[in-house]
């Protein structure tokens, strides 16, 4: 509080200077300049660690990779993941010269991850990534990633709730309580855990929720559902976001996603029910009352179409299905009624 008695808001990070945050946290301005704050902060703590690394060895180029444009704007949990990945690269290869990086070596660590095709698709993307800067800046002359495939991951991928998953979780979980509100506000936003928790009253205005997505930077407006404005009029709410912890305080969105796991084996839903499968389960829903796929990207904020296109693809096949069959039907009954007239 300043000695006005307003309320000031700062992002402190130790050995940093203090940076201001304008506006209402989780509002867009607040969010915008957090988000900024971060990414500058990561580039002088690793720009600081450089200086320990051999010039021309890997471990100077994910330092400098780590201080670049391209890594401070992707979103932060691409950040945490792609940091994660290029760590463990640097430890084991820190010491050798970046320049002597060759396509058999890089196909090599691929083929050894290839037993969990995500992971080998995530490393590979990582590494790509790294090239690119190594070559911007000089370290290299080619990019030997070039050419080289991804594995093919052959999974359905995360698991989408289905209606009888969805109908177990409200019957366990009445409206008013937390896990209702937190299904609600997935189920009818669509949205990725990192949005659902900075959500909060200041989000909604004029019966429509504002969001700006913190992994595409898109800013969309979802008109509330009946449901969800059912599940917002009758849970108490006194704090910024709509979803808080035991103690209060906002939810980090791993830590959201273990919270709502543990909330799922309560209402005794599939080890394989996840919060990302709630949004899947949301297009899906969208996909079978008809909307198209623009439609349906308006509130999930996609990107790209072709997730998108999987949902109306099914839907649109079960729904012609359906009429086939009784088309089909239908005719058989009438043939029957041809033979037997006199």
């Amino acid at each position: 509080m300043d000695r006005h008695g307003r309320p000031r808001h700062y992002f402190r990070r130790s050995g940093f200077k203090q940076v201001p945050l304008p506006g209402l946290p989780g509002s867009a301005e607040f969010m915008a300049a957090y988000q900024a704050a971060l990414a500058l902060g990561e580039r002088q703590r690793h720009e600081i660690g450089a200086g320990r690394s051999k010039p021309g060895t890997v471990a100077a180029a994910v330092s400098g990779y780590y201080g670049s444009l391209d890594f401070a704007n992707l979103a932060e949990g691409t950040r945490r993941e792609r940091r994660r990945i290029l760590e463990h690269f640097r430890a084991e290869h820190g010491d050798k010269c970046i320049a002597l990086l060759k396509r058999e070596h890089i196909e090599k660590m691929v083929a050894v991850k290839s037993s969990t095709p995500g992971a080998a698709a995530n490393f590979l993307v990582a590494i790509q990534a790294l090239l690119r800067y190594a070559k911007a800046v000089g370290l290299r002359t080619d990019d030997p990633t070039i050419g080289i495939r991804r594995p093919k991951i052959r999974s359905a991928g995360i698991y989408t709730w289905t209606e009888e998953d969805i109908a177990a979780f409200e019957r366990c979980h009445p409206i008013g309580t937390r896990a209702r509100l937190a299904l609600s506000l997935l189920l009818y936003t669509a949205q990725r855990r990192s949005d659902i928790v900075i959500l909060g009253r200041q989000h909604v205005r004029d019966g429509v929720m504002q969001i700006r997505q913190s992994k595409t930077g898109n800013v969309l407006q979802i008109p509330i559902h009946p449901e969800l404005q059912r599940s917002l009029d009758v849970t108490p709410s006194d704090h910024l976001t709509f979803l808080v912890n035991h103690y209060g305080k906002p939810f980090t969105p791993d830590a959201f996603a273990m919270w709502f796991r543990r909330e799922c084996v309560k209402a005794g839903l599939p080890k394989c029910a996840s919060v990302h499968g709630l949004r899947k389960a949301a297009c899906r829903r969208l996909a079978e009352a008809g909307c198209s796929e623009k439609e349906i990207s308006a509130i999930s904020g996609h990107l790209s179409l072709k997730e998108v296109a999987r949902y109306t693809r099914a839907a649109d096949q079960a729904r012609m299905a359906r009429s086939a069959m009784s088309a089909m039907a239908g005719g058989r009954n009438r043939n029957r009624n041809w033979q037997t007239s006199p």
